[in-house]
Formats: structure tokens, sequence, C-alpha cells
């Protein structure tokens, strides 16, 4: 009954809270029930995203109905073993989320690039 306690004393929560949670470090074979288990502990869940390519296995995005049970979600799964892993629960941030993406998207570039021009990593030393 914590978030009831933080929806009454008026508390202002941190910029960076909102009601999507993304979790990395998951097991790989983890399905959508068991995450809804896990989750569903700490308030209604609207959607579970499960990472299932090679770039995304591992990870999942959680997404809450309401701001303070996502609060509580990370409060009390930050660390939380499941199967021997230990969960790493943050809230979505989608401008630290676009960087790594334009980051790999810049490499990608680079590296068509070196090869049109026949330039390698030696070169460039």
């Amino acid at each position: 009954m914590a978030t009831i306690s933080l929806r009454k004393g008026n508390t202002r929560l941190p910029p960076e809270v909102n009601r999507v949670l993304y979790v990395r470090n998951l097991p790989f074979n983890i399905t959508s029930e068991e995450m809804y288990d896990i989750f569903g502990k700490y308030g209604a869940i609207r959607q579970i995203r499960i990472g299932t390519n090679k770039d995304t296995r591992g990870t999942a995005f959680v997404v809450y109905e309401d701001i303070y049970d996502a609060k509580t979600a990370v409060d009390h799964l930050s660390g939380f073993n499941v199967a021997n892993r230990y969960l790493i629960v943050l809230y979505y941030q989608q401008a630290k989320m676009s960087k790594k993406f334009d980051q790999k998207k810049k490499e990608e570039e680079l590296t068509k690039l070196q090869e049109k021009y026949g330039v390698t990593a030696k070169d460039l030393k």
C-alpha cells in the first residue's frame, strides 16, 4: 500500500519518472505470463513487450496504467533475482534510447563509406 501513501502525501515525483519501464538482464526464456506475474504485483499493466531478436533479447518494456505503480515497481524490482539474474529496472527515456540508435546508425554509415572508398582503420591512423 505504498502507492496510497505516495498519492495522499501529494509527493512531487522526479522528472525522469514515467509509466514506461525499461527492464534489462532478463533470462532469455522468460515468458509474458511470468513477466505479468512479477510486475503485476505492483499495479495494473497496460502492456509488456519482450525483446525477441538478437539485439533485444534479455530486455523488455513494461507500461503501467498509473505512474505511481511504475515508481513502486522500480523501487521494489531493481536488483530482483529472476532465474539467477538480477533485474535492472529503469524508467524509459526516449532521448537516451534515440542517442544509442543514432550512434549505431552513424557507425554503420561510416563503415559503408570506408568500404566504398577503400579506407581501413589502419589508413586512418
